[in-house]
């Protein structure tokens, strides 16, 4: 390392130097990620057609994360049990599943919203299994060294994904109809599936993880006294609550305030993906560890910021601008979340310690719910503001905390 730490390894020596494992599950990644936001906007747009209302729209968006909030800990030390890599599969293999009925049902006709909503669930089930799973096996393959690289790799392919499955799924709604969208989902998760039985890393079954529940709240008392991973958990539950739930709002703020149709609600929404992608390599080019608290917490703050200038923007370009800015502070936040987690967890509890990372991400449902019910009282892009303000105020107040890590 060189005197202002950053690395004397060329980045392109560096990438060439990342083993095959690690690419096998970062394309698993980006493909379950590419799916998720496909369908988020191909459910909103329809929803919202169906119902006319910005609550229930939001409550689909919010039962992605509820699993995370209600299992994630509880995750974390069942992934004990179990070798990761085949359990990471089967996941995948359950959302195909969930994507291939709601292709049948569409096709037949027959289709509506309490569908979306068991799906949404479901798929979220397979979420709140990312952090313990395929995300410790990614930090086994890359070691400590070199985790914050994997984590910018990793959150780059994520939102290179929130580019593209948001203009495909606006692009195939209006083309050929919801029933082809879950089709091409299917197939890309069968991707996936056959991706991750060729990764070779074997995480196996953890001696004495019988007692799944005692091992979860041994994992919870352990983050309530560690004073690093408590204020991590915090700025996580912050974003989630009062950042993260404005993704909900995009297709009604795209539609009623910016009078955009199903394409322009896909493009929109992928520009927030974009400044996410260009963040990511930036921070995997060039973030240091000095500044991974500063990028964590500042990120958070930039974007509740930058989401605030999108609910109140006039135009469809002010607007785009608000999402890149949102993208670009939301790479920082979701690549230094799961780094910081895993270096500050002990070594032999990584995979329930993320669990609990889970949970706090699962926190997100109360801003949906909090969200969607304001913004069918007083509108989309106030509410959204409203929150972003709140979020900002949370922020500050818990300084004294968070100033830790």
């Amino acid at each position: 390392m060189s005197e202002n730490n950053t690395p004397d390894i060329p980045f392109r020596q560096l990438l060439r130097s990342v083993p095959a494992d690690y690419w096998r599950l970062w394309y698993v990644g980006m493909i379950v990620s590419t799916v998720r936001w496909l369908e988020t906007v191909v459910m909103g747009v329809v929803v919202y057609q169906q119902t006319g209302s910005a609550f229930i729209v939001a409550m689909i968006t919010m039962l992605r994360l509820l699993p995370m909030g209600l299992f994630g800990a509880f995750l974390g030390a069942v992934a004990e049990r179990f070798d990761r890599r085949l359990t990471l599969a089967a996941m995948v293999a359950l959302l195909a599943v969930t994507s291939a009925a709601l292709s049948v049902i569409a096709w037949v006709g027959t289709l509506e919203v309490w569908h979306f909503a068991v799906a949404s669930f479901i798929n979220g089930c397979g979420w709140a299994t990312d952090n313990p799973l395929r995300r410790t096996i990614m930090g086994e393959v890359m070691g400590r060294d070199r985790m914050a690289t994997a984590m910018a790799l990793d959150v780059g392919a994520a939102n290179s994904s929130r580019m593209v499955g948001p203009t495909v799924g606006g692009l195939l709604l209006a083309g050929i109809g919801i029933e082809g969208a879950f089709v091409l989902s299917v197939a890309m998760y069968a991707t996936a599936i056959a991706a991750t039985l060729m990764v070779r890393t074997h995480m196996p079954a953890t001696p004495g993880a019988e007692a799944v529940l005692a091992r979860t709240w041994e994992s919870i008392v352990i983050v309530a006294k560690d004073r690093r991973l408590s204020a991590i958990m915090l700025v996580t539950i912050i974003y989630n609550i009062f950042g993260w739930p404005f993704t909900s709002m995009i297709p009604v703020i795209g539609r009623d305030q910016l009078f955009l149709g199903p394409q322009g609600v896909g493009l929109l929404t992928s520009v927030d993906g974009a400044g996410s992608f260009v963040g990511a390599v930036l921070l995997a080019l060039w973030l240091t560890p000095g500044w991974h608290a500063r990028a964590y917490v500042g990120g958070v703050a930039v974007y509740l910021l930058s989401l605030i200038a999108f609910a109140l923007a006039p135009e469809v370009l002010s607007a785009g601008a608000a999402l890149l800015v949102t993208g670009l502070a939301g790479a920082a936040f979701a690549t230094l979340q799961a780094t910081t987690v895993y270096l500050a967890a002990p070594v032999e509890m990584r995979s329930r310690i993320m669990g609990v990372l889970s949970v706090c991400i699962g926190t997100g449902p109360i801003g949906f719910v909090w969200l969607g019910w304001l913004a069918d009282r007083i509108g989309a892009p106030y509410a959204t503001a409203l929150m972003g303000t709140i979020g900002l105020l949370a922020l500050a107040a818990t300084w004294p905390l968070w100033r830790r890590i």
